[in-house]
């Protein structure tokens, strides 16, 4: 299955996501994937972000948020 949100940035792969919570609103989570590294070293998981009321709030949320992660400690 391929994921449609996944790009590539600056050399990781970014895979934004969201999880439904039980209230309604949507948690930010996000995996990044630098190239050129084995899978647990260059491998970076954030969860909850931040907190959104739809799903496509939170998946933007992410991306942003991984690209200034990766512009400012990448």
């Amino acid at each position: 299955m391929h994921d449609k949100h996944l790009h590539y940035y600056n050399g990781y792969a970014v895979k934004p996501s969201a999880h439904r919570l039980p209230d309604g609103s949507f948690s930010s989570n996000l995996l990044l994937e630098r190239a050129g590294c084995t899978r647990t070293e260059g491998r970076y998981q954030f969860y909850s972000l931040d907190y959104f009321s739809n799903e496509e709030q939170a998946l933007r949320h992410s991306t942003r948020w991984a690209h200034h992660w990766v512009d400012t400690r990448g």
